[in-house]
């Protein structure tokens, strides 16, 4: 079901997915909202992106990296631990992070 693979909040775009290997969630800084039909800046930088994965089996440390394909970063075992330094690549707080359902249960 796309709807609980995607979400969206703040100016930040969330997707996640599954290959052979690894889950995946990437994020994608649109730099801005809309609402009523107008547009208003947010802190991310419009086009930033950063990605957390983890194999597949779900119980590794998560990996950091500037896009899906990117070099490693960092790794956490806790999912807010990569939350955190995910925002901080977007220039947002970490709340500000939307997290689509299938995403939800990364981490140790």
């Amino acid at each position: 079901m796309i709807e609980d693979r995607t979400a969206e909040k703040n100016g930040i775009v969330a997707n996640y997915d599954e290959t052979e290997t690894e889950r995946l969630l990437e994020f994608r800084a649109t730099g801005k909202t809309g609402t009523s039909g107008t547009d208003q800046q947010v802190g991310s930088t419009p086009g930033a992106t950063a990605a957390i994965a983890q194999n597949r089996d779900g119980y590794a440390m998560l990996t950091v990296r500037p896009t899906v394909d990117g070099d490693e970063l960092e790794r956490y075992y806790g999912f807010d631990m990569a939350l955190d330094h995910v925002a901080e690549l977007l220039g947002v707080s970490p709340h500000e992070l939307p997290v689509p359902d299938a995403a939800s249960d990364m981490g140790m």
